[in-house]
């Protein structure tokens, strides 16, 4: 059988820190990050496709824009999260520390909440560094 597969790609710029890290992640730093969203299916649908990258690109890019891109990504028991918080810097606070195995995970799931059967996310954290989740 016959899987067809679509791919968008989305940029966010965005900072982190890693919690009990001993290197340069241990400090707060920033990143351009790259999102590879696959969609698989074993039919098209009655555009004959496997999904409208314009509706892709409505759903993902707003929610990257909402709660990841330009914002600190911190671990939410950070010890910086309170003073950032204090000077109204946005944060998105995940329950792990944020790497990229972490933010690949966390944006799968996000986006399959608001209903796109993600396949796979892939996040590059630099151009020669990237994390997959996947099915």
């Amino acid at each position: 059988m016959k899987v067809f597969s679509v791919k968008k790609i989305f940029e966010i710029a965005y900072a982190h820190r890693l919690l009990n890290y001993n290197g340069k992640c241990e400090n707060l730093h920033g990143h351009n990050g790259k999102i590879e969203i696959m969609v698989a299916s074993e039919v098209l649908n009655n555009q004959d496709m496997v999904m409208d990258f314009t509706y892709i690109n409505s759903v993902v890019k707003k929610w990257l824009d909402e709660n990841l891109d330009h914002r600190v990504i911190l671990h939410k028991n950070d010890p910086l999260v309170k003073p950032l918080q204090e000077h109204s810097q946005k944060l998105f606070l995940t329950s792990s520390n944020p790497t990229a195995e972490i933010i690949a995970g966390v944006i799968k799931e996000e986006i399959r909440k608001l209903g796109i059967d993600v396949n796979s996310v892939k996040f590059w954290e630099t151009d020669t560094s990237v994390a997959e989740v996947k099915e």
